[in-house]
């Protein structure tokens, strides 16, 4: 079989095999919350009234529908990228205008990822201004949401647009081994957001400030302590300004970590609880959950950026997806491009590998906070941030191995009563 028509029939397949397993999957979701809306589980009976119950299960219904509508766009969008020549218009239209040459390229890039982000506004839209406000979350105002969306777009270009440059940089003048040094500069450019992050890009979204609360402060200090660690400060971040939801997490490497708890959190938990919590996240800590994700992280864009290193130089790969590369020149955009719209219909599949490792590190992280704060304290904080938070407590068993990287509200409990 022709290559170029191998790989067009395999985006096919493979598109269509994903979008028949997610709506599946979704429709089981669908049909076992619908199932369990009309009573509480027998384990939460005492502890969820029927009302949050239902608020759950609607939630979750009204979430799983706006995802129906998000799969179909997906593979509308993907197909017009490749086979129906989006694409390759896009490519042509800024050759025309720029010329060959690295401008072109990154204009490519750029184009390419503005489109994107217009193409899924209005499901974006919809699910802030919609479904979150109709469920009592969203505390975000048009002009807030506005000025975040302007933010990530500066934001965007000042820590963007020079690694994109040197990326396909590398991909022209690196040689064979571009692929290699790519991922070196990758990585410590992702180590050098991380340091930044906390300090530079997270105050110009939001307001962090010191937690002022002495008795929790010493309660935390203590806990942190007893388990050998330290935190350049703990503060406050106000999410309420855009949300109902909450949370609590650390931020920064080494001795200049910070714990930041949302304000919606210190609101709705008392001082054991928060101890709880803190305690589950330092077991991530203590458990090297961080550094293990990263060290998968790295390795798996090492061995993509080595497969991208290979396709790019194939001419089926191009011609497959829709796209008629430069036989005398660079293609280093589009093959980026095409690598990044196709891998997911890939990796898809090995998704609950990562969900189930993750859940796994979440139990882990249970265990530890159990055995260094109250442990029924944690159950009782679980318990308010699923109702606070209108998780569903019926979720279908396939659709958590695929989607859920914590484990469902039963299961944890369970694991802590045992």
């Amino acid at each position: 079989m022709n290559p170029s028509l191998a790989m067009t029939l395999t985006l096919a397949a493979l598109l269509v095999a994903n979008l028949l397993t997610k709506l599946w999957l979704s429709g089981r979701q669908v049909r076992h919350v619908a199932q369990h809306r009309a009573q509480v589980p027998a384990a939460f009976a005492h502890t969820i009234s029927l009302d949050a119950h239902q608020k759950a299960a609607d939630y979750t219904l009204a979430k799983a529908r706006v995802g129906v509508m998000d799969l179909g766009l997906d593979a509308i969008t993907l197909m017009a990228w490749t086979l129906l020549g989006g694409l390759d218009l896009l490519n042509q239209v800024t050759l025309d205008w720029m010329g060959e040459g690295m401008g072109q390229h990154v204009a490519l890039v750029v184009s390419f990822t503005l489109i994107g982000g217009l193409i899924g506004l209005p499901l974006s839209l919809y699910q802030t201004f919609g479904i979150e406000q109709r469920f009592g979350f969203n505390h975000t105002t048009p002009k807030l949401w506005v000025s975040d969306m302007l933010k990530g777009l500066l934001v965007g270009m000042v820590l963007g647009l020079p690694i994109l440059w040197l990326v396909l940089w590398l991909m022209q003048a690196g040689g064979a081994l571009w692929w290699l040094y790519t991922w070196a500069a990758l990585v410590v450019y992702q180590l050098f957001v991380m340091w930044i992050a906390p300090n530079v890009i997270m105050p110009l979204f939001n307001k962090f400030t010191p937690l002022e609360d002495a008795t929790l402060k010493e309660r935390v200090t203590a806990l942190m302590k007893r388990s050998g660690f330290t935190a350049k400060g703990f503060f406050v971040m106000d999410g309420s300004r855009r949300s109902a939801h909450s949370n609590a997490f650390f931020t920064g490497f080494g001795a200049a970590k910070r714990v930041v708890f949302f304000d919606t959190l210190l609101a709705k938990l008392n001082g054991d609880e928060m101890e709880a919590v803190l305690a589950h996240e330092l077991g991530h800590f203590k458990h090297r959950h961080i550094l293990k994700m990263m060290a998968t992280s790295f390795a798996t864009s090492l061995a993509g950026l080595a497969l991208l290193g290979w396709v790019s130089q194939q001419v089926w790969f191009y011609t497959g997806l829709g796209v008629m590369p430069n036989l005398n020149g660079n293609n280093s955009a589009l093959a980026l491009l095409l690598f990044m719209l196709v891998l997911p219909l890939f990796t898809f599949f090995v998704s609950p590998l990562s969900a189930h490792r993750s859940r796994k590190f979440e139990f882990e992280a249970d265990a530890y906070a159990v055995a260094n704060s109250d442990g029924k304290s944690l159950a009782s904080a679980l318990l308010k941030l699923y109702q606070d938070n209108a998780s569903t407590l019926t979720p279908d068993p396939w659709y958590v191995a695929f989607y859920y990287s914590h484990p469902p509200a039963s299961q944890r409990l369970a694991r802590m009563a045992a």
